[in-house]
């Protein structure tokens, strides 16, 4: 499938694509290096414009029956569906994900979640409901500001918009603008779906431009952030001046703790994909492998073992497993922290040269750290690439306490021959999900994190109260 060339595109505010004047921002293809477009470089007027769009626009759609909001997010799923290889091979270009990966789960995932919003609705969804002589209401917060990330770029954009549509909410979108053009054929998929002009509006641009504009400003009711940690700190901050809403969902550090009667083979096979999903660039990946000390060599021969399978390479290819890392500064970050794991002393057990692969592009290889201590940078920092750190434990109370860690508590897994016993460990990670014996992913369940992985949750019914305000009428 070709990639494709878009040469240029504009912000969308009140229904119209406004190519504006100015600065722009190219859009580079990871894997060439060549820039395939280019965005403009949004504006705090910018900003105002598409926030006066969502505020007009506000009153009537906030109005609409639930119902009939929930069967528009319905037609946003099937639009989603239908243009699901052109979003694939957009995504694909923009930030190097492997066409396999990016049809399965970048353009598939999408159209998966905001069915679910769907259903939620067309089950009865409780707007409102009794408690005493109290009628409860869940109510629309008003603008929200959706912030999203370049990894899982449509992904983050559907599980902010559809469930803030769905609660009767009006937006002011801004994507990453590394990843950029998913997000305008969204809001062409937004428009054949019926969503009216105004009630989502694009802006392009910069974090510090774009992001704090929207944080900051004052018709702007809530902020959805999906980010880094350091990044969020600062949304957090700016839309304190405001006191508006802030959900978070940010980076993390997950442990797979493989506790000493697990199936090894499998722990680390399963522990391993997860590592190295979306070339590692995925914040609930299992970075740190936690594995008995007596274990310890055998674990890391199995896992150098699975990483030998992973194929670096053009993200077109069908054989191609991990693709380059989204941008070439991104690809420096994870070579700088894989040679921090050497200078701190753990050992190489797989990986960590580019010997081999592509010269032109960002790539990276798959990367196996063994002997890793829980103090080091490898095993508290998120590196967001294909780089395991495996680290022993001496009994099932040592490797929670290395669990919890970290400052982050975003995900986790456990791996255990007995289900209760594993259950007991999931309960003491102090993480907002935990997958037992390789749990598949459940797009309804709800998801976010603890400590400084942020606050708040998205996706089903959780999701869906994360963008209603709650008001009591006592009768």
């Amino acid at each position: 499938m070709a990639a494709p060339v878009t040469t240029r595109t504009g912000h969308v505010v009140g229904g119209r694509l406004i190519d504006a004047a100015g600065d722009r921002i190219d859009v580079v293809n990871p894997a060439t290096e060549e820039v395939i477009a280019s965005v403009p470089a949004g504006t705090p007027a910018d900003v105002d414009a598409a926030v006066a769009a969502a505020r007009s626009a506000f009153a009537a759609w906030s109005a609409v029956d639930p119902a009939e909001r929930g069967a528009a997010v319905r037609r946003i799923s099937a639009g989603l569906a239908a243009r699901r290889g052109e979003l694939a091979a957009t995504i694909s270009a923009e930030m190097g994900s492997p066409i396999g990966f990016a049809t399965k789960v970048q353009a598939s995932l999408p159209a998966m979640t905001s069915a679910g919003i769907a259903d939620l609705i067309e089950h009865g969804y409780a707007f409102s409901e009794e408690i005493g002589n109290s009628l409860v209401l869940r109510e629309p917060i008003g603008v929200v500001g959706a912030i999203t990330p370049w990894n899982y770029p449509l992904h983050q954009i559907v599980a902010k918009v559809a469930p803030a549509l769905a609660a009767g909410n009006t937006v002011v979108l801004k994507p990453s603008e590394i990843a950029p053009l998913n997000a305008n054929l969204f809001l062409e998929i937004l428009a054949e779906a019926g969503i009216p002009d105004g009630v989502v509006n694009l802006v392009h641009g910069v974090g510090p431009v774009v992001g704090e504009a929207i944080a900051a400003h004052p018709d702007i009711d809530m902020v959805s952030f999906t980010g880094s940690t350091a990044a969020g700190k600062r949304v957090s901050a700016v839309a304190a001046e405001t006191v508006k809403r802030v959900a978070l969902e940010l980076g993390g550090k997950s442990a797979n703790v493989v506790l000493d009667d697990a199936d090894l083979a499998r722990a680390v096979k399963v522990g391993v994909a997860n590592t190295y999903i979306n070339g590692g660039q995925t914040c609930t990946a299992w970075t740190r492998m936690l594995v008995p000390a007596a274990l310890h060599d055998q674990a890391v021969e199995l896992a150098a073992a699975a990483a030998a399978k992973y194929t670096v390479g053009d993200p077109l290819a069908e054989t191609t497993r991990i693709g380059p890392m989204s941008s070439l500064a991104q690809r420096d970050r994870v070579l700088d922290y894989i040679r921090v794991g050497v200078d701190e002393g753990a050992t190489l057990a797989y990986g960590g040269t580019t010997d081999g692969l592509p010269e032109r592009g960002a790539y990276v290889p798959p990367t196996v750290f063994a002997n890793v201590r829980g103090d080091m940078r490898i095993a508290q920092e998120e590196i967001f690439g294909p780089v395991l750190s495996i680290l022993p434990y001496a009994d099932e109370d040592e490797a929670v306490a290395i669990a919890n860690s970290t400052v982050y508590g975003l995900a986790g897994a456990v791996f255990s021959a007995d289900a209760d016993r594993a259950l007991a460990v999931a309960k003491r990670l102090r993480t907002g999900q935990v997958d037992v014996n390789g749990g598949a992913f459940n797009p309804v369940a709800p998801f976010g994190g603890y400590k400084q992985s942020g606050n708040g949750r998205e996706l089903g019914r959780f999701g869906l109260d994360e963008f209603t305000e709650v008001k009591s009428i006592q009768r």
